[in-house]
């Protein structure tokens, strides 16, 4: 059996230097106002914050698997894969360009001696003010071993929750028809899938229950005639956790959720329990990214245009899972 240490995290707006070269002339109207004073020297010390925290994430030997979403383009997943070389990996980046209207996409950091990708799939969802992203990677481990992940960040709630959530709906209805066609397209009905992200919706949240068909019980989700998914960060709510902080509230926006064939092995892959029998899923709240105040929010970084603080880190937390491959 072995054991992978998967991670997820929005980064919180990682974007190249203000007047980048190869940024395109339309995003760079669209976000000379936004990183006004985003210079070379802020966007190292961004990438060297960030590199602390997902180098101590594993027990300090770093994730095997690393979703990230709020990334500009490859350029700076790959300054984030050179700062982790203290880790002694061969991380490689699986990136697509979807020319979000904010410039931000979804990316997967692996190590390749442990994954190979295979191939890659995405879908934007479209929205008149921004767009967001569904990113779709087939991995195949050392054993020959297939295993998808699908790294999400659905349209933000920006411009209010009820007012935004149709967008959400559509993209929980996106990933619930990926989750019928992945085991017609790949001819293995039992394929593993592993589905993390930033859904901008918490795990009760209709666009991840109704139209995701995700759940929190574990038989519920073996019985179905549908493809259901069981949503691991469901144990968290109702116990003052989360992954995003606004207006004094935390909200568990960043979730891990997995297919049925990871549920009852068929896959080849499992979640890792504890010795309590409970899934290794964790909030990663290390103490130097956690405010001390009155609530337990992660500390910003932001940008010189609005708060700027070098020795923060992002506005979200990272979550953690763990699989065995058995």
């Amino acid at each position: 059996m072995t054991d992978y240490f998967f991670a997820w995290w929005n980064l919180e707006n990682l974007f190249d230097v203000q007047n980048a070269a190869q940024r395109p002339a339309w995003l760079q109207k669209e976000l000379n106002k936004e990183l006004q004073g985003w210079d070379q020297a802020i966007l190292d010390k961004k990438i060297s914050q960030l590199s602390k925290i997902i180098q101590k994430l594993n027990g300090g030997a770093g994730p095997d698997i690393l979703g990230l979403c709020e990334v500009e383009d490859k350029p700076v997943v790959d300054l984030l894969v050179r700062s982790l070389n203290p880790l002694r990996r061969n991380y490689a980046v699986e990136h697509h360009d979807t020319s979000d209207q904010r410039g931000i996409d979804v990316a997967f950091i692996y190590d390749t001696a442990k994954f190979t990708a295979k191939a890659q799939f995405f879908h934007v969802v479209l929205k008149r003010t921004g767009t967001r992203d569904l990113f779709q990677v087939n991995f195949e481990t050392a054993e020959n071993k297939a295993l998808i992940l699908i790294g999400n960040h659905w349209p933000s709630r920006t411009g209010g929750e009820l007012e935004t959530e149709p967008y959400r709906i559509l993209a929980g209805e996106t990933l619930s028809y990926w989750l019928t066609r992945i085991p017609e397209k790949s001819g293995n009905e039992n394929i593993g899938i592993v589905i993390m992200g930033d859904f901008n919706d918490e795990p009760f949240n209709r666009s991840l229950t109704r139209h995701t068909l995700g759940s929190d019980c574990v038989q519920r989700v073996l019985n179905a005639k549908t493809p259901m998914v069981l949503n691991l960060m469901s144990p968290f709510m109702g116990k003052g956790n989360g992954t995003h902080f606004y207006e004094s509230t935390m909200n568990m926006l960043d979730q891990f959720l997995v297919s049925r064939s990871i549920l009852d092995a068929q896959s080849g892959f499992v979640v890792k329990k504890d010795s309590s029998g409970k899934n290794m899923v964790k909030i990663e709240m290390f103490p130097e990214m956690t405010a001390t105040g009155a609530y337990p929010m992660p500390i910003r970084f932001a940008r010189p245009s609005s708060g700027l603080n070098q020795e923060g880190y992002s506005d979200h937390f990272p979550i953690s899972i763990e699989i065995t491959e058995i």
